[in-house]
């Protein structure tokens, strides 16, 4: 008995053996195409700050984000440093969003990296017109053309709240796309981003709410969406990339006297000299607010109660 008792126990062992050599020698499993990585954060790259903001909200822990345009710089000139082409080749997608210097560029951006996913988050939203100077009365042919010109698309659209949940939107997908194992989490953060975004909407009007003037100036048309949305009238020194002639800072200072503003708004990308001249003009001042804050939730908040403070004094 006590023979057998061994002899059994030694064929059980044998089996153990066996089956953990025939587990260890099998091949390891083969995600299914197109499924990305299921355990690195995925590497991705954006056009402008804010967008660092979206894509982290609703990647979370699972994404590592990089941005083309550096803090400072503007996105109408931008022109990528050749370390940032060369790490393109490290990322699985880029997130483009339709600023200005992505016109001379994406195609570039694309041929660094075939593999990469090149994602259009403003594929589903419908951008304004740029903001142009009015047409006045008494100007010449010349003048009445310019203003006439069809004016490009607007491409602050991550200054609208409603059009940012449109982006949102084509982030989440493109996240699940590269890497579905995740997708729950990306979900939830989507959803909660949303809600904050919903919420941002109500403070928003509220703080804008029982204004004494709806029309503010400012030097490069970056609120347009902003204004918009939430019943203001921006009024542009910069157009299309142009500063001001002699006669339409003129007219501008006429218009600021007779609209009784005394905030000229800047922003820290571009030259204040026009700003300031138009301020030294009406006995005003020029104020800075910046459309690529790095945390988009809080700047769109403390912008919204810098417009409340200006449009009631």
């Amino acid at each position: 008995m006590r023979i057998q008792f061994h002899r059994l126990a030694l064929l059980i062992v044998s089996l153990m053996l066996f089956v953990s050599a025939v587990v260890a020698c099998a091949p390891a499993p083969v995600p299914s195409e197109g499924s990305g990585p299921t355990g690195d954060k995925l590497d991705v790259m954006v056009s402008i700050v804010p967008q660092r903001y979206f894509v982290a909200r609703i990647g979370g822990d699972h994404v590592t984000v990089n941005v083309m345009v550096e803090p400072g710089a503007s996105p109408a000139t931008y022109e990528p440093k050749p370390e940032q082409m060369k790490a393109l080749s490290g990322a699985v997608a880029y997130f483009s969003i339709g600023v200005p210097f992505e016109n001379a560029w994406l195609d570039k951006i694309a041929a660094a990296n075939e593999g990469m996913m090149m994602v259009d988050t403003i594929a589903n939203v419908e951008r304004m017109s740029m903001a142009t100077h009015p047409h006045h009365a008494g100007e010449d042919e010349k003048e009445e053309e310019h203003d006439h010109a069809e004016a490009p698309p607007d491409p602050h659209v991550w200054l609208s709240p409603r059009l940012v949940k449109v982006q949102s939107q084509a982030i989440y997908e493109a996240l699940v796309e590269l890497n579905p194992v995740h997708e729950a989490a990306y979900r939830a953060n989507l959803e909660a981003f949303v809600a904050d975004i919903d919420a941002l909407e109500a403070d928003i009007r509220e703080t804008l709410s029982g204004l004494e003037s709806k029309k503010f100036m400012v030097f490069h048309p970056s609120w347009g969406y902003f204004a918009r949305d939430f019943g203001l009238e921006q009024i542009p020194i910069e157009v299309g990339g142009q500063e001001p002639s002699a006669w339409e800072l003129a007219r501008l200072i006429e218009q600021a006297r007779a609209e009784n503003i005394r905030v000229i708004f800047a922003q820290p990308e571009f030259s204040t000299e026009n700003a300031e001249t138009i301020a030294q003009e009406i006995g005003g001042e020029v104020l800075l607010i910046s459309p690529l804050a790095p945390d988009w939730l809080e700047n769109m908040r403390m912008v919204a109660q810098t417009f409340a403070d200006v449009l009631t004094r």
